[in-house]
């Protein structure tokens, strides 16, 4: 018994062997595979005879596992395509492996993860990679927000589509006017000529609309009055007036030409907590800034010129996509020629509670299983997830050397193995060579 114990022990260990061979030989074939995870072999002894002086000993053997190291991670290596993704941290991008809309978005497809890829524009503007993984994302509102998702559930998840051909405009919002008025003008005697001043903005069609605005001096009969009357016209509107005020100036020393008042007389009101108004023009409210009481980069009044010291608004025509990035925070940034940037997706990162728990799949992908938990749909940089980053692909996590180092001890222990083998049957041998 004890002899024919160490001969299944020989066999165990070379069984034990090759299977380690097999993981070293998997990981130097991957060591420039992007986003290989390392496999890695355990040894387990198993014991047979476990009594305290029994005089005789049966050897149990050896047995081998496995284990894919999914949460170690390579180095990530600079690329020069935006599109190619990798995860700097915990966390991985979601992915299938086609498309098959539904109603109710990518259907019954099982959602995989993936640590990097190389991800370009299909025919129909789906982003894939070379091997047929679609990346997963949260569409944006036209505004660029991201809405309320459910965060245990890949329901809302869709294919990233972009289009090269759209185009994108964005309308105005807010407007700052910062602008200097003559004091000289508001003096007895003066000639209380209007000052006019056109702003451009933009309409919800990308449309260039102007807002005409003059101002009129109120002259008094002795003195300086430091009075203005703003009026606002559209020409959205076919110049309707869209707001009118009395302005009224500082004129004592410290915060002299600063803005004192504004009456609104008609039109949009006036916040006196934020210094703006709210006007509503041909594509909706538009927010302008003009500064509050006493602030001095809005409206001003000092010395003798006119002059617009700093206009300032967002929006822009419309334009045509020149170029796609993703940011750290894992939102898809379409850029256009008019220098309008538009969020149009969110990329979450899956996050599981044992990473190494994963089911591997082809390509460097995984699935959830039991032994990972449940997944959950993190912001990038949130929670215990990394950020994502663009132009990189994450490297094999493969260390060479220590494979062939590893390759080397195994080798050696496979060899020691079979002299077992040989020295027990030599001994059978002689058990044999009794009876002769």
């Amino acid at each position: 018994m004890t002899i024919s114990s160490s001969l299944n022990a020989g066999v165990a260990g070379l069984n034990a062997n090759a299977t380690r061979l097999a993981t070293i030989s998997d990981n130097i074939a991957n060591s420039s595979t992007f986003g290989y995870k390392r496999a890695s072999t355990e040894f387990e002894s198993m014991v047979i005879t476990s009594a305290r002086g029994a005089g005789t000993y049966s050897a149990g053997g050896v047995r081998a596992s496995t284990q894919r190291m999914i949460e170690d991670r390579g180095a990530i290596i600079g690329t020069s395509n935006a599109l190619d993704l990798a995860v700097s941290g915990r966390g991985m991008l979601p992915v299938v492996p086609s498309v098959r809309m539904t109603d109710s978005g990518i259907g019954d497809q099982p959602m995989m993860m993936t640590t990097t890829g190389a991800f370009r524009t299909d025919a129909a503007g789906v982003l894939r990679t070379d091997s047929g993984l679609v990346l997963l994302g949260w569409p944006a509102n036209a505004d660029g927000t991201i809405p309320t998702y459910p965060r245990d559930s890949m329901s809302a998840l869709q294919p990233v589509v972009i289009n090269s051909n759209q185009t994108a405009g964005d309308p105005t919002t807010t407007m700052s006017l910062g602008v200097n008025l003559p004091a000289t003008e508001t003096e007895a005697g003066s000639a209380g000529d209007t000052l006019p001043l056109s702003v451009e903005y933009f309409g919800n069609l990308g449309t260039s609309e102007t807002l005409d605005i003059t101002f009129t001096p109120v002259i008094p009969a002795t003195g300086s009055s430091n009075s203005w009357t703003m009026v606002i016209r559209d020409s959205g509107l076919d110049g309707a007036v869209v707001g009118e005020y009395e302005l009224i100036f500082y004129g004592a020393r410290g915060s002299g030409g600063t803005l004192a008042s504004v009456t609104t007389v008609s039109g949009g009101a006036y916040d006196a907590t934020t210094g703006t108004l709210a006007l509503t023009v041909a594509g909706g409210p538009i927010t302008v800034t003009i500064g509050r009481a006493g602030d001095p980069n809005g409206l001003t009044q000092l010395s003798d010129s006119f002059a617009p010291t700093a206009i300032t608004k967002d929006g822009s025509p419309v334009g045509n996509l020149t170029a796609v990035e993703v940011d750290e925070n894992g939102y898809i940034l379409a850029s256009y020629d008019t220098g309008f940037i538009r969020r149009i997706y969110q990329i979450p990162l899956v996050d599981v509670p044992n990473v190494n728990g994963l089911t591997p799949l082809n390509n460097q992908t995984f699935q959830v299983s039991p032994e990972s938990g449940s997944f959950f749909l993190w912001n990038a940089g949130e929670g215990p997830t990394g950020s994502v980053v663009g132009y990189a692909r994450e490297g094999s996590a493969t260390d060479v050397a220590a494979e062939l180092t590893a390759l080397i001890t195994t080798q050696r222990a496979y060899s020691s193995n079979a002299k077992v083998i040989q020295t027990v049957d030599e001994m059978l041998q002689e058990t044999t060579n009794i009876k002769r």
